[in-house]
């Protein structure tokens, strides 16, 4: 999931949508350390932070008559962003784009959008207010880079030969119940949300649950060390990956644009992988689904009430097409009003039997506002459906179990073979609790060498638990406190729900050590990467942002296991993920990034 991946709702800018035939011309008057952030979206532009101006003048075409699909074009320039410098993304395969003929480029621009149009590359246009909620109404092109970025093929091979081993690695995790719940038995007296995933672990384990079939959609981020030159791991994904759906079309359309443009360029469009992460995730679920050996059950994806990405699970959840498999989706509060389980196991939501249960909601304290929900997956965790994830799987991808497998001889405890162990340990980065005072020291002292991680995804602050009435005002307080240190900081440092950077570590950390609580248990230290970062055009509403841009490249895995028969364990295709480089968050969905593609150096 990813952290701030997860949210599944895009976000868009409200303040590009009319111009298509217009050109812009900008002018910066200030830098801003601003993130690529739809917080803002109605006021960046006047924000006194954050000055550009745009002048909308007739278009002069000097000759834009390269050959396209949809004949001449008439297309609008790149709107050309501020960036910051300090904050380094892989380097794009453009030599430089700062040469590019501006015509070629809006010729490619144009392109794009229609071939997104025409291919599903979409979403839900949140200015429409059905979007969310039927499928073919107020639909806008995903965000996405207009050039694929150049990724070593020493270093995607490296990632793509990690995926089997972190397949089997949350597996046997997974079946540690002891691990996983001293690991985060601190994390449960300030994490409320953490707390209740593992009471229902808890319970499992005291019935002595079996899950006989186990299915595992993964994704595991990663970005290039500029420092180090190391391929180093961001997180692992064991809830709602998204994109594998909109993440495949995205290759799809730079190979297009490269066989059409790759001669004026200088690409070849063969060198874009292959990305096939839709079909196998398919694939995966329809294994699983065929294992649980009922013809007539369903596989049934829970979702958000409201899911403006709902084009990307759509996608992956086509089966009946493919496998002949139905698919149904549920909140998960219509679970609890419609889900039953009979006397021998079986799910049955809305009278129908269920075999595999795909998390696409769920992953969040927002997706639990009443325990009806809570009480939906209870249900789901005690009945014999596959479960991806079951709750075993769900606990293995919190930040605290990754920093736990980072400590010395632990990865012996779950891999045996000594060269896995010895690949995933290279991959990983300085991972510290709270509890080590060394490290804090030092994170005091130089904080922007390091990030503080929630051990959970989602958005918002990690609080203690209180009774209501104190955990009321205590979150009237700490909002107040909040909103006056990020104007009274001027955003120096931007904290936005999942992590905290720069001086906002150093403040968080120096407030823990004097208030003596156990709130540290909430957290964990991880070493910041610095990425290389290059020049990029990102598309958003329609319009492009020309800006310096960092990138992260996620790759897939699939694991299915019937008993003790291995039946997947592979790696499924890739997600790259590209920001501009002043935003220290990352989320495609939450409106950080867009989606991108790799072109093999």
């Amino acid at each position: 999931m990813g952290a701030g991946y997860s949210s599944l709702c895009l976000s868009t800018f409200t303040h590009h949508h009319s111009f298509p035939l217009t050109a812009f011309h900008c002018k910066t008057k200030s830098k801003s350390n601003f993130p690529f952030n739809p917080i803002y979206k109605d006021r960046s532009f006047n924000n006194p932070l954050r000055r550009i101006a745009y002048f909308p003048q007739p278009i002069r075409f000097s000759g834009c008559e390269l050959p396209s699909k949809v004949g001449t074009l008439k297309c609008g320039k790149v709107r050309e962003m501020e960036s910051q410098e300090g904050v380094a993304a892989i380097t794009n395969p453009m030599r430089d784009l700062e040469t590019v003929d501006e015509d070629l480029v809006q010729q490619m621009i144009y392109d794009a959008l229609v071939w997104s149009s025409l291919h599903g590359l979409v979403v839900g246009d949140k200015n429409v207010q059905r979007s969310g909620r039927t499928p073919g109404v107020g639909m806008v092109h995903a965000p996405f880079a207009l050039l694929p970025l150049s990724f070593p093929e020493s270093y995607y091979s490296q990632a793509c030969e990690l995926a089997p081993i972190f397949n089997e690695l949350v597996d046997r995790v997974s079946l540690d119940g002891n691990f996983l719940q001293d690991s985060l038995t601190r994390t449960k007296k300030v994490d409320a949300f953490t707390s209740r995933l593992l009471d229902i672990h808890s319970k499992m384990l005291e019935i002595n649950k079996k899950e006989d079939i186990r299915l595992g959609l993964h994704r595991s981020d990663y970005m290039l060390d500029e420092h180090t030159k190391l391929l180093l791991q961001i997180e692992l994904n064991t809830i709602s990956c998204s994109f594998p759906g909109l993440g495949t079309i995205v290759s799809e359309l730079h190979r297009s644009l490269l066989i059409h443009y790759g001669e004026h360029l200088g690409l070849d469009s063969k060198k874009i992988p292959g990305n096939s992460s839709v079909s196998r995730f398919a694939e995966a679920m329809a294994k699983a689904w065929t294992e649980y050996n009922n013809p007539r059950a369903v596989v049934m994806v829970v979702a958000q009430s409201e899911e403006r990405n709902m084009y990307d699970q759509h996608w992956l959840c086509s089966l009946n097409n493919t496998y002949n498999v139905t698919t149904i989706r549920k909140s998960l509060a219509e679970i609890d009003m419609q889900g039953e389980l009979l006397p021998d196991g079986t799910l049955l939501v809305g009278g129908q039997a269920v075999s595999v249960v795909y998390f696409r909601a769920g992953y969040a304290p927002s997706d639990y506002p009443s325990e009806s929900e809570w009480s939906a997956r209870l249900l789901m965790e005690q009945s014999s459906a596959i479960k991806c994830p079951s709750i075993s799987y769900h606990l293995a991808g919190t930040k605290k179990i990754q920093q736990e497998l980072a400590k010395p001889n632990v990865l012996e405890r779950f891999l045996d073979n000594k060269e896995d162990i010895a690949k995933v340990r290279k991959c990983f980065a300085g991972l510290w609790s709270l509890d080590d005072a060394e490290i804090v020291s030092k994170a005091i002292e130089r904080p922007e060498l390091y990030v503080m991680k929630p051990q959970r995804e989602g958005g918002g602050p990690i609080f203690l638990i209180f009774t209501l009435p104190f955990f009321l005002l205590f979150t009237i307080i700490y909002i107040i406190h909040w909103w006056e240190h990020c104007f009274r900081t001027r955003f120096r440092y931007f904290i936005s729900g999942n992590n905290i950077y720069g001086e906002d570590v150093r403040e968080t950390l120096l407030r823990l050590k004097k208030e003596g609580s156990e709130e540290d248990a909430a957290y964990i230290l991880m070493q910041r990467i610095f990425p290389s970062e290059s020049l990029a055009y990102l598309m958003r509403d329609g319009v492009c942002h020309k800006d310096q841009a960092i990138s992260e490249l996620g790759i897939y895995g699939a694991y299915l296991r019937s008993k003790d028969k291995v039946i997947m364990n592979e790696q499924c295709g890739y997600l790259m993920r590209t920001k501009i480089s002043s935003s220290n968050e990352g989320g495609v969905a939450a409106g950080f990034a867009v989606l991108d593609s790799i072109y093999l150096t």
